[in-house]
């Protein structure tokens, strides 16, 4: 584990301690979770635009063509 020193304004500092302190949490563990969430967010944006770039619209179509032109039931209905 890596340890690393932080500058935050205080305002923010004093509301992710609040925040920490609501959870029952470290204000350690809320920075670590803060940013774990915040690479996920980054990662899954880099994913999706590589699979989007992968993407076919022919396939697409293809795909799309082979479902059924039926109603839907009740309870799917807009």
């Amino acid at each position: 584990m890596s340890a690393i020193s932080v500058r935050l304004p205080d305002s923010v500092h004093t509301m992710a301690r609040e925040i920490a302190g609501e959870d029952h949490i470290s204000l350690n563990q809320f920075i670590a979770s803060a940013v774990a969430e915040k690479i996920s967010a980054l990662t899954t944006e880099t994913y999706l635009a590589a699979r989007a770039a992968r993407g076919s619209v022919n396939k697409f179509h293809a795909a799309l063509a082979k479902v059924p032109a039926v109603e839907p039931d009740e309870c799917d209905r807009l």
